[in-house]
């Protein structure tokens, strides 16, 4: 199954390690030197640079760990996930 985040990124839910609350998260040092250490190799996609980010998903895939930053809630991300799987139960 695959993720549509949005600015044509689309990514497979099997790459997906988490979907985490930003704001939550961000409070955290932790959190905070793991987005200095992604910046710094390169590995975080911005896919709105108008609205304030509410969310990030950690992935790894092909092409190594992605951190994607994203306007959409969690809740909404996870709900995608599951789309076709709901769909299939009517």
């Amino acid at each position: 199954m695959y993720l549509h985040l949005g600015k044509n990124v689309v990514i497979r839910t099997g790459d997906i390690l988490a979907i985490l609350d930003i704001e939550n998260s961000s409070v955290s040092k932790i959190t905070r030197e793991f987005f200095a250490a992604a910046r710094g190799r390169g590995e975080i996609v911005y896919l709105n640079s108008t609205e304030l980010p509410k969310s990030f998903l950690i992935c790894n895939g092909r092409d190594g760990v992605r951190v994607y930053v994203s306007h959409l809630a969690p809740s909404t991300l996870k709900k995608r996930t599951g789309f076709l799987e709901n769909i299939s139960n009517l």
